[in-house]
């Protein structure tokens, strides 16, 4: 039997920045993931720097081995019709790879690592955590993304043994839908060939963003150096492969990306936080990240949100000392209300214009520089008034 002061499940950046806020402050973690890292991720793969700043990411670093393209304007609008540019006068964001940054994150973190082992079981003993019937823990973090197998095992409330992942989307798909509203997105990243370099017009430091017509979500196209990723994302949809398809083809009628893609569209899901959901599990146990629905409303970003929930639950089993699990959960919620605040209502572009005129109203908002400067870049995406979290 292995023991640690705090086992995380799920190594992505939530469970990784949780890790190493813990792993500096002397705490003995153990970090189980199912995959072995590096591992594909579906994503867009962009970050802000306050990122960096919150895990004190040095750019010249990171870039010696890995991907990290700067970002200093975008091109943005509705699907087929004009985009806008917006340039910015500084790096406003940067370019990653998840599959390298996951693993960067991870592997710093300083964790004990036990790759490969999905979560299968768990179990109260002596006021500590048995899981997989070989980790001992005094606190159990459930970092494991939408299908959270900590975060499933306490809201199905099973005693014995825990839902496949394949038997949970039906089960998480119907919990949240009285929960938070659910986005599914596709996407597809690849290594431009010589040729496709060549006449590729998306430039390296300009994503473009498209919103779709019906205002339920936005494809995106964004090149890293020589890597190009596409994507599109919508709420609650049953037919996004249609709507990937005619954007695809949208893309390529206007020459933007290379009519032969390479390999399949992947898939994920996830819940974009209208409010801060409250936590099922019993004292010694935390979620945070996709785990906790923390994706923003507006533009679906998850990796800000997640890596700042891991680095307030490290916060709090800190302050505590370990002891007292019991005011965990409480003394966690306040940290999260005072980051995060109670709610976020609002439906994006479409909580700014009446519903009988939301795709006329739309079009005209989306030609406006003012409105995807202020609004869709500087408030949705980039959050620039939000400063980097202190901890």
């Amino acid at each position: 039997m292995e023991t640690c002061d705090v086992l995380i499940v799920g190594g992505g950046p939530a469970g990784s920045a949780c890790a190493w806020k813990l792993r500096w402050a002397g705490v003995d973690v153990m970090v189980l993931d199912k995959a072995t890292f590096p591992r594909h991720k579906v994503c867009a793969g962009w970050i802000t720097p306050a990122v960096l700043d919150e895990l004190d990411i040095d750019v010249q670093d990171y870039q010696r081995s890995h991907v990290i393209q700067p970002i200093t304007r975008f091109l943005t609008g509705i699907i087929g019709r004009r985009e806008v540019e917006t340039k910015y006068d500084c790096t406003v964001s940067y370019g990653i790879r998840r599959w390298e940054f996951d693993d960067y994150l991870l592997r710093r973190s300083g964790a004990r690592l036990r790759m490969g082992e999905a979560f299968r079981s768990i179990r109260e003993e002596r006021g500590s955590w048995i899981v997989n019937d070989s980790i001992c823990a005094s606190a159990v973090i459930g970092a494991g993304g939408h299908f959270c197998p900590v975060n499933r095992y306490f809201l199905t409330n099973t005693p014995n043994s825990v839902e496949t992942e394949s038997s949970a989307v039906a089960t998480a798909t119907s919990k949240s839908k009285a929960e938070l509203p659910v986005v599914v997105a596709q996407e597809v990243e690849f290594e431009l060939s010589p040729v496709q370099r060549e006449h590729c017009t998306v430039l390296p430091d300009r994503p473009e963003l498209f919103f779709c017509p019906d205002l339920r979500g936005y494809g995106w196209i964004f090149r890293k150096g020589n890597w190009l990723n596409i994507g599109l994302g919508r709420e609650s949809e049953s037919h996004l492969s249609t709507h990937i398809a005619d954007f695809v083809k949208t893309l390529q009628s206007r020459g933007k990306i290379p009519d032969d893609i390479p390999g399949p569209f992947h898939g994920h899901a996830y819940h974009l936080r209208t409010h801060l959901r409250p936590s099922l599990t019993p004292d010694g146990i935390l979620v945070i990240g996709d785990a906790a629905g923390l994706a923003d409303r507006q533009s679906g970003e998850g990796i800000r949100p997640a890596i700042e929930s891991g680095l307030l639950a490290a916060v709090t089993i800190l302050e505590t000392e370990g002891e007292n699990k019991a005011s965990w959960k409480p003394m966690f919620a306040e940290k999260m209300r005072r980051r995060f605040g109670e709610t976020s209502t609002s439906g994006g572009i479409t909580s700014y214009v009446p519903t009988s005129m939301k795709e006329l109203a739309a079009r005209w908002l989306m030609s406006s520089h003012w409105f995807n400067r202020r609004v869709v870049l500087d408030q949705w995406f980039l959050h620039r008034k939000t400063p980097a979290l202190r901890v």
